[in-house]
C-alpha cells in the first residue's frame, strides 16, 4: 500500500471513530500539568504492578522459605522474557512520539502495528526455548534439591503466558507514547484486582501452592491483553493498529530496533545479574537466597514508580524533540529530574526507617529476617541515585541516542555489577554480595550525572546535531536515524 492510500485508510478509520477526545494533547504548553496528567497514571500503573509482585510474594512466602526462594529464582527468567517486550516497546514509544511531534501519524501507526506483529513470534520462540532448557537453567542458578521442584512447578505454568506478557508490554508502551497513560493504568489495575482475587483461591482454597500463584498471574495476563485488543480495535488512541499498517521493511524495523536494543540489553543484563546474584547467595544456603529475594523485591517496588514516571513523561520529551523545540525538551527534562530524584531519595529513607516490618511482610523466619534486614539496608544505601539514572536513560531514548543510552543503562546491572558480584563474594563472603550492589549503584549514578550535565549543556546551546540525521528520519520514511546514533 502506497503512502497516499495508507493515509486515506488512516483518515477513514479515524472518521469512523467516535468524536470524543481520546488522548492528551502532547503539545499543551502547561508542562507541569501535562507531565503529571501523563505520568501519574503511569506511576500508579507500575506501582500496581509492584503491588502485584508484593502480594504474590506475601502469599507465596506463607508457604515457606523454599517457596519464596523458588519463585525468586524464577524472576531472572521472567525478566529475560520481558526484555524483548521492553526493547520493542521502548523503540516503538520513541518512534511514535517523535513522529507524532513531526505531524506524521501515518508513520507512527506503521511503527505501532509493526511492533506488535514482531512481538508475537518473538514471544513464542523464547517461550519454547526456555521451557526446553528450564531444568538446566535452575541448576545453573544454584537451585538446591529442595528448591528445584518448586521452581519447576511455578515456571512451567507461568511461561506459556509469556507471549501475552510481551504483547501487553508493547501495547502499554504504544498507549503511553500517544498520551493514553490512563488507559494503561486501568488495564494494569484490572489485571491486579483479578490476580489478587485468584491468588488466595488457587494457592490455599484449591491447595495448588506455587502453581496456583502462577495460574493466577497467567489469567490476569489474558485479561489485560483482552482489554488492549478492545483498545486498538475501537480506535481509542491517536495511532491505528491494523494489519494493513504492518511494514516489514528493513529500514523501519532497524529504526525501531536501534532505539530499543539498549533497553532489551539492559533487561537481559538485569536477568544475568539476577542469576549471578542468586548464584552467589546460594553458596551460603536457602535462607540467604530467600533474604536476597526479599531485598530485590523491595528494591523493585521502589524502582517501578520512578520508572513509571519516566515512561509516562517520555511521550512529551519525544514529541518536543520531533517538533525540534529544544527549549521545551529542556524544561520537561528539568521537571522530570526533580520528581525522580525526590522519589528515589524518599523511598531510600523510608526503607531505612521501616526495614524490619517491611521484611516481616515476606517472611516470619527469624534467620531469614535478620539476613534480609542487613541486605535491604546495603541495597538501598545509594538508591537515591536511581532517580537520576532512570531519568537520563529515558531522556536519551526519547532523543534517539541509543549508544549513549546503553552506556548509562548498562552500568548498574552490567559492566559495574557483574564483575563485582563475581569477585567480591570470593574475597569477602556474603558481605561481598551486598557490597557489589552498593558499589554498582554508586558508580552508575556518577556516570549518569556526568552524561546528564553534558546533555543539558547541548540542549541549552540549541545544538541541532545532538543526533545527526534525525530530521531526515522524521521528514521521510525512506531514511533512518541509524547513522547518527
Amino acid at each position: 500500500m502506497d503512502d497516499r492510500n495508507a493515509k486515506l485508510v488512516v483518515k477513514s478509520d479515524r472518521d469512523a471513530m467516535p468524536k470524543k477526545s481520546r488522548h492528551v494533547d502532547l503539545s499543551d504548553q502547561k508542562l507541569p500539568s501535562l507531565l503529571l496528567r501523563l505520568a501519574i497514571p503511569s506511576v500508579i500503573g507500575l506501582s500496581i504492578n509492584a503491588l502485584q509482585q508484593l502480594l504474590n510474594a506475601i502469599f507465596v512466602g506463607s508457604l515457606g522459605a523454599q517457596a519464596i526462594a523458588a519463585v525468586s529464582m524464577t524472576m531472572p527468567i521472567i525478566i529475560l522474557l520481558a526484555a524483548a517486550g521492553e526493547g520493542i516497546g521502548v523503540g516503538t514509544a520513541s518512534f511514535i512520539s517523535r513522529h507524532l511531534g513531526a505531524g506524521n501519524e501515518l508513520e507512527a501507526s506503521r511503527g505501532a502495528s509493526t511492533a506488535l506483529a514482531l512481538a508475537a513470534p518473538i514471544g513464542v520462540i523464547m517461550t519454547v526455548g526456555l521451557l526446553l532448557s528450564l531444568r538446566g537453567i535452575f541448576v545453573a542458578l544454584g537451585a538446591s534439591p529442595t528448591i528445584l521442584p518448586i521452581a519447576l512447578d511455578y515456571a512451567t505454568i507461568l511461561l506459556p503466558g509469556s507471549t501475552l506478557m510481551l504483547l501487553n508490554i508493547v501495547s502499554g508502551f504504544i498507549a503511553r507514547a500517544e498520551g493514553n497513560t490512563l488507559f494503561s493504568m486501568w488495564t494494569m489495575l484490572s489485571a491486579f484486582i483479578l490476580n489478587a482475587l485468584l491468588d488466595p483461591i488457587f494457592i490455599f482454597l484449591l491447595d495448588l501452592g506455587v502453581r496456583g500463584a502462577a495460574l493466577a498471574t497467567l489469567l490476569s495476563q489474558i485479561a489485560a491483553i483482552s482489554l488492549y485488543i478492545g483498545y486498538f480495535t475501537k480506535g481509542w488512541g491517536t495511532v491505528f493498529v491494523r494489519i494493513s499498517q504492518v511494514s516489514l521493511r528493513v529500514d523501519r524495523i532497524r529504526e525501531l530496533a536501534l532505539i530499543g536494543a539498549p533497553a532489551t540489553a539492559t533487561s537481559i543484563l538485569s536477568a544475568l545479574a539476577g542469576m549471578f546474584l542468586y548464584g552467589a547467595a546460594a553458596r551460603f544456603g536457602d535462607e540467604f537466597v530467600a533474604a536476597v529475594g526479599i531485598a530485590v523485591r523491595i528494591l523493585t517496588i521502589g524502582a517501578l514508580p520512578i520508572t513509571g514516571f519516566c515512561i509516562g513523561s517520555q511521550a512529551v520529551l519525544g514529541f518536543g524533540w520531533g517538533a525540534r523545540d529544544l527549549a521545551r525538551v529542556l524544561r520537561v527534562a528539568k521537571f522530570m529530574l526533580s520528581i525522580t530524584v525526590a522519589l528515589s531519595f524518599a523511598y531510600s529513607a523510608a526503607v531505612m526507617l521501616f526495614v524490619r516490618p517491611l521484611v516481616r511482610l515476606f517472611s516470619d523466619s527469624d534467620k531469614v529476617t535478620e539476613i534480609a534486614v542487613s541486605t535491604c539496608i546495603i541495597f538501598h544505601l545509594f538508591f537515591g541515585l536511581f532517580g537520576i539514572q532512570s531519568f537520563v536513560t529515558t531522556m536519551l531514548q526519547s532523543l534517539g541516542r541509543a549508544r549513549l543510552s546503553a552506556v548509562v543503562s548498562f552500568a548498574r546491572q552490567g559492566y559495574l555489577f557483574i564483575p563485582a558480584v563475581l569477585l567480591f563474594p570470593v574475597i569477602s563472603g556474603f558481605s561481598g554480595v551486598l557490597a557489589s550492589q552498593a558499589i554498582a549503584e554508586l558508580g552508575a549514578g556518577m556516570i549518569a550525572l556526568f552524561v546528564m550535565f553534558r546533555q543539558f549543556a547541548e540542549l541549552r546551546q540549541g545544538d541541532r546535531h545532538i543526533q545527526p540525521g534525525i530530521e531526515s528520519a522524521l521528514s521521510s520514511d525512506k531514511e533512518i536515524i541509524g547513522a547518527g546514533i
